[in-house]
């Protein structure tokens, strides 16, 4: 503290202005996207609801045809087909779904439960929904998207705590620009300056609880810091011999296995109920390999999951091979009702039965926490409030940029300048040292750019006069 008390305050303010510069210029174009995207993925059942309500919705009737049948209307249709996923109507006046991989094409197939009948088809990959969420998850670029995102929501933190202290009141009145905007001032960059700090604080909360929510699903941090390994429910328990995990069956841009249990191994189903293979010749005289199991259909496999309390909601996974399950999943708008079943598809044994009871503290927290950040938990109200976080989240992003343009140099990128002889600052040493232990990337970033900034850019004029 006494190391801090012999730096003049506005030498360290502007230090602590120039870094929340930085941090805007890198954060801002992320958090755009993320905002737009988030907003579109928010309102999906809304939005699918009015694309694709002549596949998704159908008139109610008296008798549900049985899911193998439907299956056998899908694989008629499409005899060339993998069939991946089954949803049943978990409502009255819903279609039944199948996921399917035809050729190239990975579709959702539509069939009307009560007459059996075909209803049409959607492409996983090519509709608004799908792109919403991988531009929001991935930037449509696979891993580097994903740590780019990652890297973006983390310096979003540092964005927050460097604009909470530059928000911090230093003149004797703690309402105006503070605590409300003069909105009614001629000055132009006064207003935008006070609505921006003011709806900063107002916001800040809602703002981290977004960051926090978003980073379970992030690559690096979400799988190596937050989720320690095999800490799965039941992790401790025999393992089966499949190495494939379960967030193998999130396939087509939309999470359909709970968080908690996307590193969980699938179980194997005990093949030697199986028919042996036999060989037959063809016209041409080679032999061609058939299998045929005594596998339970899928008629059989909804009741087993039904019987096991399975909400109406689930989502069953088919076996795509001999010794592989039946997967039922449930993601619920409560995450209290999340369900994972694994089922032998010869004997129809539950060989895992995983729900929230078996959560630990941790895995209950994030999987709350993604409810309310998808704007499932409490409804309609949870959507709204998500979207207010979104547009607070823009008019934030927004109102920066525009108080950047108004007072920056002509032809020059107008970042504050750093104080002459500033000395070296073991608290904010400190910080670095914290913020890369949490966040490992803002922390090898944030090294970067620091080296950069004192090696490269105060010691090359024309650069220096250029960022300036």
């Amino acid at each position: 503290m006494q190391e801090l008390n012999k730096i003049p305050e506005n030498h360290f303010y502007r230090v602590i202005w120039r870094w929340h510069f930085y941090a805007g210029l890198f954060v801002v174009p992320f958090i755009v996207i993320l905002s737009v995207t988030g907003i579109i993925y928010l309102f999906k059942p809304q939005t699918d609801a009015l694309m694709y309500g002549n596949l998704i919705f159908v008139e109610i009737e008296q008798n549900v045809t049985p899911p193998a049948e439907q299956l056998e209307t899908v694989k008629k249709t499409y005899p060339n087909a993998k069939i991946l996923k089954f949803r049943p109507n978990w409502e009255v006046n819903r279609s039944s779904e199948f996921d399917i991989l035809n050729g190239e094409s990975n579709l959702k197939i539509f069939v009307n439960p009560y007459t059996n009948q075909f209803l049409g088809e959607l492409n996983n990959k090519n509709n608004l929904q799908y792109y919403a969420f991988e531009i929001h998850g991935k930037l449509m670029a696979g891993r580097f998207g994903e740590w780019l995102i990652e890297l973006a929501v983390c310096w979003g933190l540092v964005l927050l705590i460097s604009g909470i202290y530059l928000w911090f009141p230093r003149k004797s009145s703690f309402i105006w620009g503070v605590l409300v905007p003069s909105l009614t001032s001629k000055n132009k960059r006064i207003f935008w300056c006070d609505l921006h700090s003011v709806i900063g604080f107002y916001g800040v909360l809602i703002v981290v609880f977004l960051v926090f929510t978003g980073l379970p699903w992030t690559d690096f941090w979400g799988k190596n810091i937050l989720r320690a390994r095999e800490s799965y429910p039941l992790a401790g328990r025999e393992k089966p011999k499949s190495v494939v995990k379960m967030d193998s069956l999130n396939r087509t841009g939309e999470k359909t296995v709970p968080w908690t249990v996307e590193e969980m191994p699938l179980g194997n189903s005990d093949d030697s109920h199986a028919e042996h293979e036999h060989h037959q010749e063809t016209a041409n005289g080679e032999k061609a390999s058939q299998i045929k199991p005594n596998s339970l259909n899928l008629t059989q496999i909804f009741q087993i999951a039904k019987a096991n309390n399975a909400p109406a909601a689930s989502i069953i996974a088919l076996p795509q091979t001999a010794d592989g399950i039946y997967a039922v999943t449930a993601s619920p708008n409560d995450p209290a009702n999340q369900t994972t079943l694994h089922i032998d598809q010869y004997s129809g044994k539950v060989l895992t039965d995983v729900r929230w009871k078996d959560y630990k503290l941790l895995p209950k927290t994030v999987e709350m926490g993604i409810a309310l950040h998808e704007g499932k938990y409490f409804g309609f109200l949870n959507q709204l409030l998500m979207l207010f976080a979104a547009l607070v989240i823009l008019l934030l992003a927004v109102s920066g940029t525009i108080m950047w343009w108004q007072r920056r140099p002509s032809g020059r990128l107008g970042t504050p300048p750093m104080p002459e002889n500033f000395p070296l600052w073991k608290t904010a040493v400190a910080i670095i040292v914290v913020m890369s232990i949490l966040f490992p990337l803002v922390g090898i970033s944030l090294i970067f750019c620091l080296v950069f900034d004192y090696l490269v850019i105060q010691r090359v004029p024309k650069l220096k006069h250029i960022i300036s």
